[in-house]
């Protein structure tokens, strides 16, 4: 599994900045004000061909009283539990801060690896407030910039020396699909695994948070072997209060890492929730193969297009989702169950695919064919060569002579004609742009 970087700091000293700046994408909401990160803000990162899981918390306030900010202190502390290494965030424009000592005081009881940065230091003359820092009585400190990058890629580089290595992957089964069973609190993970399994393995009892761990069960069906990962409820983490309930959720977030399937399970009785999309999502980044299960549905009011109504629900709320396959089951009365095991091997086996790069080819040529890419500054844009250089999950590389001037829509429509070609079912498929070298000579 990947080590687990936390960044903390009181409010509004720029961690979400950072956390953007090393994910790599805009995840964490950015504004000039205290308070905007409340929840922890989870995302796999990598540096130098190091990977990680990254967290951004909230305003870390080690002696505040109000209810919001004792909620926000929780999901700090129990972020630093569960990191291999804290990067200690403060701001060197405002100088330093009762608060930073305050948690500088908590950190030091903490016998983690612990970097102590000071933010926006944009230039040289900025440096002259790093000093004042040093009143902590702690060295190294480094100076940076998340907002414009100056300092990061230094601190990253002493960062990785220490960060633990990825643990190694328990030795699998060949031929074995690892499917992990993953969603909100009380949607019936447990249920559904005793179901499909046959047996009692998990226990299931309808109070909210009864799985505390990942339990791994194999399973022999059919001549096919499985390896069920149930988990313990994803619950959105402004709601999540029990200490043991929040490492649970990064627990089945880690989770993820070991699968090859997600098979992300809904409540059908209480409908399609943002959590829920947000697991399905967490579970596309993770680059797994996905199957949405709509559980409970033996309890739904319903008429001859309920299910057709439901399922079309879902597609506009998870667009970026739609090559999912959808099953309304029910755990508790088995409706459907063994559909379960007909996706499962299905989307296992698209997660799997291989395409001929002559094949691949002769599909970019009429795709091009059918619709150009539109200019760029002037010149004509040319898709050279595809190449499939990964499976499970499936990845491409597409060689362009221009590959600034092939848009994202563009990208979509390559990977919507892909599945229409190929089908990819349930399968996130991922397209990287190379441009293409100048011969020598």
């Amino acid at each position: 599994m990947k080590p687990i970087i936390a960044i903390v700091g009181r409010p509004n000293v720029g961690k979400s900045t950072l956390f953007n700046r090393l994910v790599g994408r805009r995840k964490a909401i950015v504004e000039d004000e205290p308070g905007v990160t409340r929840d922890r803000n989870y995302a796999e990162a990598s540096y130098e061909d190091h990977p990680f899981i990254l967290i951004d918390t909230g305003g870390f306030e080690p002696t505040a009283r109000d209810r919001i900010q004792q909620q926000i202190k929780e999901q700090v502390e129990v972020a630093i539990q569960e990191a291999d290494l804290i990067l200690f965030l403060m701001d060197g424009k405002e100088g330093l801060n009762p608060t930073d000592e305050e948690i500088a005081g908590y950190l030091r009881k903490v016998t983690k690896p612990t970097f102590y940065v000071v933010n926006k230091i944009d230039g040289e003359k900025r440096e002259e407030a790093v000093p004042d820092f040093y009143r902590l009585g702690v060295s190294p400190l480094y100076s940076v910039s998340a907002e414009h990058g100056r300092g990061v890629g230094e601190l990253m580089d002493e960062v990785i020396k220490v960060l633990p290595p990825c643990e190694t992957k328990p030795e699998r089964i060949e031929d074995e699909i690892r499917v992990a069973i993953v969603g909100r609190p009380n949607v019936g993970k447990s249920s559904l695994l005793n179901k499909l399994i046959g047996r009692a393995r998990a226990i299931v009892d309808p109070t909210p948070g009864t799985t505390r761990d990942t339990l791994d069960t194999p399973l022999l069906r059919e001549g096919r072997r499985y390896l069920f990962i149930d988990t313990a409820g994803i619950r959105r983490k402004s709601k999540v209060t029990d200490r043991v309930e929040k490492y649970s959720a990064i627990k089945a977030l880690k989770s993820l890492e070991r699968c090859d399937v997600a098979l992300v399970l809904v409540d059908g009785f209480e409908g399609l929730t943002e959590q829920d999309a947000r697991i399905a999502e967490f579970a596309e980044e993770s680059g797994r193969a996905i199957i949405l299960a709509v559980n409970k549905w033996d309890l739904v009011q319903k008429d001859t297009h309920t299910m057709e109504e439901y399922k079309q629900r879902i597609r506009r709320e998870m667009k970026t989702l739609d090559y999912v396959p959808i099953l309304f089951i029910s755990a508790l009365t088995g409706q459907r169950a063994s559909r379960v095991f007909e996706a499962i091997d299905e989307v296992s086996a698209e997660y799997r695919k291989r395409i001929p790069t002559g094949e691949l080819n002769a599909w970019l040529r009429e795709s091009v064919e059918g619709y150009p890419p539109p200019a760029f500054r002037n010149r004509q844009v040319k898709l050279l060569y595809i190449s499939q250089v990964s499976t499970a999950h499936p990845a491409f590389v597409l060689f362009v002579n221009e590959p600034m001037g092939l848009g994202e829509s563009y990208q979509r429509y390559l990977l919507r004609r892909l599945r229409e070609k190929y089908g990819f079912v349930g399968t996130p498929l991922r397209l990287f742009l190379r441009k293409r070298k100048k011969e020598k000579g």
